[in-house]
Order: structure tokens, then C-alpha cells, then sequence
């Protein structure tokens, strides 16, 4: 055993290799050499180090041995000698027209056994060619510098530099994607990574899908390489396409918003749906203008929802509120569900559960039972059931070590399809009006044995007024050989609806509307096909085939082909965004609150003292833009600063709901930010961190704030509050320092250079513009990252 261990190939690591801190200069010195067979024959084995292992010739036929991969990995990447050979692994992946060979080497620095870094590169097992690279350093001395030392255009002519020495071949193939990767927001922190792509440029347009993608960090090092490159495509010669103009009426044309009841996620007061019009984005053929579907290496689709519901009318009512028994419980499930011969209740568990999104109490009973035959176990069944009126939610059987069936289904998917509607009137004919069967697409099970087809997949859509309701579903599967029902999922929300649909804006404006969001691009997309035994197979199932050893890679035939289209891509924000079926606005879907896609610019900072602080404030919303004017002079409010403060200290994120929150009406700290407030969650957020003091239970969110009070809020903000309260320690020394309440806060803050003194005088009193608040908190945060400490290790 021990000498087949010796003769392994490869010796993966298990851990996900992170990014690298090296310098770009670091890779000048090995890679003056061009990329090719030259620098391949130019290639040396490596010496010095320890090796992976006994020497030994690999089994393998490539052009590349490990030894040469080795040598041209560190000659690419400059690896550093203490860094030894860990692990090596050959793979080969398909191509659209062929395959190609790669090894993968990782290489790791360790320290008295401390794993202190690790470097993967990753080389063409035939030509050479780096194709990836990426590391990571264990170095806790390193801290960020804000504002950053390289911004995104520096990093991009870094990058550049880069692939000129190590993929020269590629670069007159390679445009910029100015959009991909780009930070909206402007940075709040000094630990930025730049992601960077170059797309492949085939007949003057770009192929999106093939690329080379680096990724540079603030301080200019290069923290990963990728080529992602298929050269075997054959790509469609096209003498005449609709132009941008024709492409975009197609566009239009094609478009069909749906309505549907949304949830933002993090809406302040009472969570409740809101009706959207969503527009999924589409591809039409560039030539003919067809519209195009999803790729066919997703062939299983979920099927078409019925334009009718399961009932014109409901069938029933819902059941009436009471208290249900585990007995009652159990009884129900029996009623609902042919449970297998044999089955014992084995557990129970009964929870209580009060919804925050609906401000309810739910209630469910959590059932199990075993299955057994002759003193034996063969399976095992459960199911929930609402412990308010006895509704039965989910139930699930499953036999353990079933033998497999053989020969065709005795059910067909149109029995399968019956029973699983049958069953979703019977357990809910309150909605049956209002639900939706998916029907599947019957090619999806053509050809298909019982043995690999054993249960038919059935969903179901819940609309309101015409609306789907996004956040509700209904799945049943069907036995293929006994028509029972093996799995039975609802989950069905409790939110109030109104009796009657509200008027909505036009289909009309809702494409127009979303085609501002959308923009048009003409690229290319390679369409894949897998057939086995004839038969098309979706991606997903072919991989899961393949890696279970059900079948063999050369059992299954692929047919790639590439192909032109117009598809509709969303727009670059910082934010993701819905539109208003009422009202035709934009609005956030995190929040709910009222947005736009074209962000408001402030027009009465060109040339102010203040102007890129104010952006960086405009851009986080800390402050208000109206009628294009940011007010710069005007005094900044205490809800302002402490937004502000919020923001700086979350790197620009929005707090999270507090713990002790209740969507339904949360409990406010202060008498005049009530919950549902703009500064709400700031203002507790600030609390929470001990950055203000509950005091006599009024915020005043609305009042001004004196140089004084801001100083001790910045220092609170550092971490030095306490300390600063030592006056022996910090000594104002400033000519109006009789006047100062905080004289420590004003000494660090003055110290740090975040305020300034006017005429020795710190003016503890006077009131602070937003323009003066902008810039305190920019320089807090380069103070923030100066004053960043690595820990002492002991």
C-alpha cells in the first residue's frame, strides 16, 4: 500500500486557496521571457528545496512533465525558495472542440509547522501557457492605508503590464470591460481588491464568456491571474445582423413583465408584499432577430405555468383557528396521506414561533415515524402539520435500500400530473382559485426507465389578482411505479392581501421603464448539448452521472456550437432594484424605499473646499441631494452626523435589524426616532456600539451639532473615549481651552489632524456644516487605518 501511495500522481490540497499579497514587481524579473514553446524548452527543473516525494517518471502523456510545470510556474510567478512543492494534480477538462491538460501545483511556506503561505498556479500541460495563478500570506502586520494608493485606472495599466509579459499572445484579443468588477460606491476602507477583466474580442465583438481576469489590491500587488480561453470554438461568420436600433425594437416587442408580490427584506414598521413588475432579462438571435431561450445545456426547465387556476371558485374554506393535539396532528397526516404499512410514531416536537414579517404566531407540530417490516427498519416518514387548525404543511416517505425498478413507468407524467392536482384541491381548497399548476414539459421524461425515473416533480404558483407571489411555493412528487405521493411541501405565507387588485400602470410603461435598467449587448454565447443513449441530458445531470460512475465520459456525445445575439444586461448599480407596479417607480428590494437609476448629483460643490468628502457622503446617502443641491454650508444635523458615523464604522454597509428588533414595531431607544424612522436604525446601531447615551430619552434628531460634541463622537468612534477623559494625559493647550467641555477628545482630534485649529482657538461652540462633517469623517477614516495595530504575539 505504502509504495502505491509513493507512485500517487497528484496530492490536492483540501483548503480553498485564497488571494496573494505579492507585489506586481515581485513577477518582473521572470517573465521577460516570452510565453510559448521557447520559454517551455527554456524551462529547467527546479533545485534546491523539498521535493513532493520519491522521483519517480508519471504515467501520463503530455508535452509537460511536473518537473517542467514546476520550473515554469516559479520562473511565472517568482515563487519564493522557502516555498516548496506541496502537491501536484494533472486534470484534463473539454473544450468546445477538443480538451486540454493542465497541471496544478500547489506550493506552501511553513514555519516551525505553521502554514504561513500557500501559491497555486496552475500550467498548460501541452503548451506551457499560465493559466491561472493565486496565493494567500499569512501576514497580521499588514494593514490597510486609506484613501487607497491605487486606484481602479492604476490597477487596470498594473494588470496590463502584467498579461503583456505572461500572455503577450492574448493581449491583441483583449478589450477592457470597464464594468466588470467596478465598486459603485467609492471605497470606505483601505482593504479593496480591484477585479479587472479583459473579454476576447472575436470580429470586433466580444465573446463575454472567454476572458482574462486579474485581481489587483489597493497597495498595486497582483492577487490573482485567471485565462479563461477556449481556442477550438468555431465562431459564426456573419456578413449582414440587425443593427442596435432594429435589435432594441425586438427587444421591446419581445418583452412581457410579469406582476408579482414582493417582500423587501429589511422594510422598516410592518412588513408587507408589495406588487411588482419584474422583467426577466431576454437574448433575440442577432440575424434573425428569433428570440432566443435559455442555453440548451439547460434543457430541463421547469415547464409552462397554466393560464387557468386549478378552480374557477375555491372549493372550501379554510379551517378556523383552534388548538390541535399531537393526536389530532397525527390523525390529520393519516387522513391526509397514505402512510406505508408498518409505520410508528417514533417523536414529536410541538414550537411556537412568532413571525417577524407578519407580526403572527405560528404554530406546527413536527412529526416522525419508522417504517418497519418483520422487527425491521425500512424507512422512515414525517410531516408538519399547523398547530392552529390542523392543516397538514409537508410530509415525506422514504424506503431505505429499495431495490430498482425495471422496466417503463407504470405511471405516465398526465396520471402523475392528475394525482399531484388532485391532491393540492384536497389539502387546500381555500386557494384554489388562486393556484397554478407548472406543467412539465413531457420530453423531459421521454425515454426514461423506472429505475431512472422513480418520481414525477410537480410546483405549483400561488397568484393574487394575476400576481405571483414570489415568496410562496407548493411541491409535490409523484411514485412513477404506484402513483403515491412521496414528498408534499408548502410553504404559504400569512400576509393580508387586498380584496380588490389596484389599478396598475400600463404593460407598456413597464417595458419602457425597465429597458432604462437594461442596456443592449451583442455578444456571443456558446450553446452545449449532452445526448446519452440518444437522449438529451441537462449539464447538471451529467456531471452528477459522471462523477457517481453511472457513465463514462466517452458514453456521451457533445455538440457545441457557438452563436450571435442581442441580449438585454442589467445596469451597473449599487443597489438592487424593483419596480412599482402601482405607482411605477423604482424602489429598493432590500428596503423598499423610494429609488432612482440615475443617482441625483450635486450641483453647488464644484469647487468646494469639501467637494470629494461631500461625494463620498452624496454617494452613501449619509446626505440628502434635493433639487440637485447638496447644501453644503448649511448646518449638519444630529441625525446627519451619526449616519454619517454609522456608515464609516460599517465600511459603508447598512446596519443589520437589531436583535431585539421586531419588524412588527420594534421597541425605539429614543422618544423622537420611532421606529420606521430615516435614522432609526443609525441612531440604535450607535447606541448599541456605545457611541451615544440614551440621556434623558430624546436624540433630536433634527438639532445641530457643536465642534465640542463632534470631537467626542469621532474619538467614542476610535476607540479612545475613555482615555481621552484623562486630561493629564491629552493637555488642550489651545487658547480657548477654558471654553472646551471634552478637552481630551478635542487634543486627539486636533492631534490626528481629523479638526483644525483657527487661530490657535479650537471653537468648541460653534456649530459644524455639512461640509465641515464630510471632511472630519474622511479623515477619520485615514486616522482609522494609521491607527490600525497587528496584534503582539506573546
Amino acid at each position: 500500500m505504502k509504495r502505491n501511495n509513493r507512485k500517487k500522481l497528484a496530492v490536492m490540497l483540501s483548503t480553498v486557496m485564497l488571494m496573494s499579497v505579492l507585489p506586481a514587481a515581485a513577477f518582473a524579473e521572470s517573465v521577460n521571457k516570452p510565453v510559448g514553446t521557447s520559454a517551455v524548452a527554456q524551462a529547467a527543473p527546479s533545485s534546491g528545496g523539498d521535493k513532493m516525494g520519491e522521483a519517480f517518471e508519471a504515467p501520463v502523456n503530455v508535452a509537460i512533465t511536473k518537473e517542467k510545470a514546476e520550473a515554469l510556474a516559479r520562473q511565472y510567478v517568482s515563487i519564493p525558495k522557502e516555498y516548496v512543492l506541496q502537491g501536484a494534480n494533472l486534470s484534463m477538462e473539454m473544450l468546445a472542440g477538443g480538451k486540454r491538460n493542465s497541471w496544478g501545483l500547489d506550493f506552501v511556506k511553513k514555519v516551525n509547522g505553521k502554514h504561513l503561505g500557500s501559491i497555486y498556479v496552475r500550467i498548460h500541460a501541452d503548451k506551457g501557457q499560465l493559466l491561472e495563478f493565486n496565493s494567500y500570506t499569512d501576514n497580521p502586520s499588514a494593514k490597510p492605508t486609506y484613501p487607497l494608493k491605487v486606484e481602479r485606472d492604476a490597477a487596470q495599466q498594473i494588470a496590463l503590464q502584467f498579461i503583456d509579459k505572461i500572455a503577450s499572445d492574448y493581449k491583441a484579443q483583449l478589450k477592457y470591460n470597464p464594468e466588470y468588477g467596478v465598486q459603485l460606491l467609492p471605497p470606505l476602507s483601505g482593504q479593496v481588491v480591484h477585479s479587472l477583466r479583459f473579454d476576447r474580442v472575436v470580429q470586433d465583438i466580444p465573446y463575454v464568456d472567454n476572458y482574462i481576469e486579474l485581481e489587483v489590491d489597493s497597495e498595486g500587488h497582483i492577487q490573482r491571474f485567471s485565462l479563461q480561453w477556449d481556442d477550438t470554438i468555431t465562431f459564426p461568420k456573419v456578413d449582414a445582423k440587425l443593427t442596435l436600433e432594429e435589435a432594441n425594437a425586438k427587444l421591446r416587442a419581445a418583452s412581457d413583465p410579469k406582476l408579482a408580490y414582493i417582500v423587501p427584506r429589511n422594510m422598516q414598521g410592518k412588513r408587507k408584499p408589495v406588487l411588482s413588475y419584474e422583467l426577466q432579462a431576454i437574448s433575440i438571435d442577432a440575424v434573425t432577430g428569433e428570440i432566443k431561450g435559455p442555453s440548451k445545456d439547460a434543457y430541463f426547465r421547469a415547464g409552462t405555468v397554466s393560464d387557468t387556476p386549478l378552480t374557477d371558485k375555491p372549493l372550501g374554506e379554510e379551517p378556523k383557528a383552534t388548538t390541535i393535539t399531537e393526536k389530532q396532528a397525527a390523525d390529520a397526516v393519516k387522513a391526509a396521506f397514505k402512510l406505508p404499512a408498518g409505520a410508528e410514531l417514533n417523536g414529536s416536537n410541538y414550537s411556537e414561533n412568532n413571525n417577524e414579517s407578519t407580526g403572527k404566531l405560528e404554530a406546527y407540530w413536527h412529526l416522525n415515524w419508522s417504517i418497519k417490516k418483520d422487527g425491521k427498519e425500512l424507512g422512515s416518514a414525517s410531516a408538519s402539520v399547523d398547530g392552529r387548525n390542523g392543516v397538514v404543511r409537508n410530509f415525506y416517505t422514504y424506503t431505505y435500500n429499495e431495490q430498482a425498478p425495471s422496466g417503463s413507468p407504470s405511471v405516465t407524467v398526465e396520471q402523475a400530473s392528475a394525482l399531484a392536482t388532485d391532491a393540492v384541491k384536497k389539502h387546500l381548497p381555500w386557494l384554489t382559485d388562486e393556484l397554478y399548476l407548472v406543467k412539465p414539459d413531457p420530453k423531459q421524461y421521454e425515454g426514461l426507465s423506472a429505475s431512472e425515473n422513480r418520481q414525477y416533480y410537480f410546483n405549483f404558483v400561488h397568484k393574487i389578482h394575476g400576481a405571483e407571489v414570489e415568496f410562496d411555493r407548493i411541491n409535490v412528487s409523484i411514485d412513477s411505479r404506484t402513483g403515491e405521493i412521496l414528498n408534499y411541501d408548502t410553504n404559504l405565507s400569512d400576509f393580508e392581501y387586498p380584496a380588490d387588485a389596484p389599478a396598475l400602470i400600463k404593460k407598456e410603461q413597464a417595458v419602457a421603464e425597465w429597458l432604462t435598467y437594461y442596456r443592449t449587448q451583442l455578444t456571443y454565447r456558446l450553446i452545449q448539448q449532452f445526448s446519452w443513449n440518444g437522449q438529451p441530458i441537462p449539464i447538471e445531470k451529467y456531471n452528477l452521472m459522471l462523477a457517481s460512475g453511472e457513465i463514462k465520459g466517452n458514453e456521451v456525445e457533445t455538440a457545441t456550437e457557438a452563436e450571435l445575439v442581442y441580449r438585454l444586461v442589467p445596469r451597473l448599480m449599487d443597489e438592487q432594484v424593483f419596480l412599482d407596479a402601482e405607482t411605477g417607480s423604482w424602489r429598493n428590494r432590500d428596503t423598499g424605499e423610494a429609488t432612482q437609476l440615475e443617482k441625483p448629483k450635486a450641483q453647488d460643490i464644484e469647487g468646494h473646499f469639501a467637494q470629494r468628502q461631500l461625494e463620498l457622503m452624496v454617494a452613501y446617502k449619509a446626505l440628502d441631494v434635493k433639487d440637485g443641491q447638496v447644501r453644503p454650508n448649511e448646518l449638519v444635523t444630529r441625525g446627519e452626523l451619526i449616519k454619517m458615523l454609522v456608515l464609516a464604522r460599517n465600511s459603508g454597509r447598512l446596519p443589520s435589524m437589531l436583535s431585539s428588533a421586531d419588524s412588527a414595531g420594534a421597541k425605539a431607544s429614543f422618544n423622537d426616532v420611532a421606529y420606521g424612522s430615516n435614522y432609526f436604525l443609525y441612531v440604535e446601531s450607535a447606541l448599541e456600539q456605545n457611541l451615544i447615551d440614551v440621556g434623558d430619552g430624546s436624540f433630536n434628531p433634527g438639532g445641530k451639532v457643536s465642534r465640542d460634541e463632534m470631537a467626542e463622537l469621532i474619538v467614542r468612534a476610535l476607540g479612545y473615549n475613555a482615555l481621552a477623559n484623562y486630561d493629564h494625559i491629552f493637555k488642550a493647550t489651545f487658547k480657548d481651552a477654558t471654553q472646551i467641555e471634552n478637552k481630551g477628545q478635542a487634543a486627539i482630534v486636533v492631534g490626528l489632524k481629523i479638526m483644525s485649529l483657527s487661530d490657535g482657538k479650537f471653537l468648541p461652540k460653534k456649530q459644524v456644516t455639512r461640509g465641515e462633517a464630510s471632511v472630519a469623517f474622511f479623515r477619520y477614516l485615514q486616522s482609522r487605518a494609521e491607527l490600525q495595530e497587528a496584534p503582539i504575539r506573546m
